[in-house]
């Protein structure tokens, strides 16, 4: 077990039972991110003279599961804040320089849905746009936005790729109140709005150029040569399946002590017991599978191998597959846990509820990344838009 694992088993009550606090926050509490910033998982993809300590991936996305299936929420944001600096080990030094300078521990907020607009300026740009769901944004000083990128007109120039634009916080406002939900609420993924800001070109970055730059800024860690929307999709896997080991690990506890109105307890109930064992099958193959699937993708990039369109997609339709395939088993346990389990004070409601939340992240959209595999496997054009 590696270090940063060892501290998340050490403050694993604590996790358990911040839960609660950080969803009637609707963000995760100062003490939560103060004891996250502990565990160090956050700087486990961040690059060794920053601080971090370039790990395998895999180790790293372990690290989520072991938060999530604790807390929802915390995971989720450990999971998403968590790949941040992976990407920023891939911009300019003087970036870096200015983010982690420091304080290694600086945190970094996103979204990358291009949903703002970059006009030219000179050498730079100014940006303007309004975000949603920038996960665990109160804790960061820093952020990554997706934008697209017009012309002198404010026209959308669809000839150029989306960008992601790099901000410090003086440069963007938190929209408060903007994170009233229904699951994940103590993700705090509030609205950003820019208006106006000047972005110098150098903080203007490409995502398909990531591994070129890493190459050009003499990062040999096989880490960074793994396929960007290989990661960020992982991070959301991740945070989502930590969410369906938490529904589980809560329903085995009710189990233990439930009894049902004609006396019979659930742990001795054929019905619940069939219940879980089909639940608990499927997500432990969901969470083997996708760690396998990193593992596997990890040595090609540590042998130097180009990862191939078909195995790009294989390892997102397994990622969606795990996902979903968790959901309906949490969906299953929701079924029989019985009504107690629908009050406040019972967590596995919040689970239940985050598991959800999560599956209306684009990345956990399941069809268009199957309609994508299916065409490359027969030779057809993959529709633009879907990433891998």
């Amino acid at each position: 077990m590696t270090e940063v694992r060892e501290r998340i088993a050490k403050i694993s009550d604590f996790l358990v039972e911040n839960g609660a606090a950080c969803e009637a926050l609707g963000r995760l509490s100062d003490e939560a991110a103060e004891k996250l910033r502990w565990t160090g998982v956050v700087r486990m993809l961040q690059p060794v003279e920053f601080g971090g300590d370039e790990v395998d991936p895999v180790e790293f996305f372990e690290a989520v599961l072991d938060i999530g299936s604790r807390a929802g929420s915390i995971g989720w944001v450990s999971s998403v804040v968590g790949v941040h600096p992976w990407e920023m080990a891939q911009v300019d030094h003087s970036i870096q320089e200015a983010i982690w300078g420091e304080d290694p521990d600086t945190w970094i907020a996103s979204p990358y849905a291009p949903m703002g607009r970059l006009r030219p300026d000179g050498d730079g740009y100014v940006a303007n746009g309004r975000w949603s769901f920038s996960s665990g944004t109160d804790h960061c000083s820093w952020i990554i936005l997706g934008a697209m990128i017009t012309d002198a007109d404010g026209n959308v120039d669809r000839t150029k790729a989306p960008v992601h634009i790099i901000l410090p916080r003086a440069d963007y406002e938190i929209v408060p109140d903007s994170w009233q939900v229904i699951g994940l609420e103590g993700t705090g993924s509030k609205d950003i709005v820019i208006r106006d800001a000047y972005i110098p070109a150098e903080r203007v970055v490409v995502p398909e150029d990531l591994p070129a730059k890493a190459l050009e800024l003499g990062r040999t860690n096989p880490l960074y040569r793994m396929p960007f929307a290989m990661m960020f999709s992982g991070a959301i896997a991740a945070g989502s399946l930590a969410i369906s080991l938490g529904a589980l690990r809560t329903f085995e506890d009710l189990a233990r002590e439930r009894v049902d109105a004609k006396g019979v307890a659930a742990a001795s109930n054929p019905h619940q017991l069939v219940t879980l064992g089909e639940a608990s099958a499927d997500i432990e193959a969901s969470r083997l599978q996708f760690l396998n699937d990193i593992n596997e993708m990890h040595k090609l990039a540590v042998k130097g191998v180009e990862i191939s369109a078909s195995a790009r997609l294989a390892v997102r339709r397994n990622q969606v597959r795990s996902v979903r395939r968790s959901m309906n088993a949490v969906d299953q346990l929701f079924l029989h846990a019985g009504g107690g389990s629908l009050r406040r004070d019972q967590p596995f409601q919040r689970f239940f509820r985050d598991m959800h939340a999560a599956m209306n992240h684009a990345n956990n959209s399941a069809e268009p990344i199957y309609e994508g595999y299916g065409r490359n496997l027969f030779g057809l054009p993959v529709p633009p838009g879907i990433r891998y």
